[in-house]
């Protein structure tokens, strides 16, 4: 899966909140400052092109929608920084934002619980 550009991903984030929608909905849900419509058309055209985008047309309009939910971009976009950053191991990638963030004691239970419900999903 390819990744998308900063104006793709900006696209799709609007899909992605609407489900599916004409240009003029697309158009309407992208905060202020708002791109240039033509701009949104022609990052839609891409987006189909990649894959990420497919259409219904009614009459001479189409309704534009996700062809992969946000999830699975965001598994495979993870996935590929790991990759290419942390050697591969989501390990490192904790590690990393273990060493560089300030998580607050609230957030470091939750991610405990979090490993300690991936362990016991492990031993079942």
């Amino acid at each position: 899966m390819k990744e998308l550009t900063k104006a793709e991903e900006q696209v799709m984030q609007v899909l992605w909140g609407i489900g599916q929608g004409f240009a003029n909905e697309i158009m309407a849900a992208f905060p202020e400052p708002k791109p240039a419509y033509n701009t949104v058309l022609t990052v839609i055209k891409i987006l189909e092109n990649k894959g990420f985008v497919k259409h219904e047309t009614f009459c001479r309009a189409n309704r534009y929608c996700p062809a992969i939910s946000k999830e699975e971009y965001s598994q495979n976009f993870l996935g590929s920084v790991v990759e290419r950053y942390f050697n591969n191991s989501y390990l490192d990638l904790v590690s990393a934002f273990a060493k560089k963030e300030n998580f607050s004691l609230e957030e470091l239970e939750t991610l405990k619980k979090m490993i300690d419900d991936a362990i016991e999903g492990e031993k079942k």
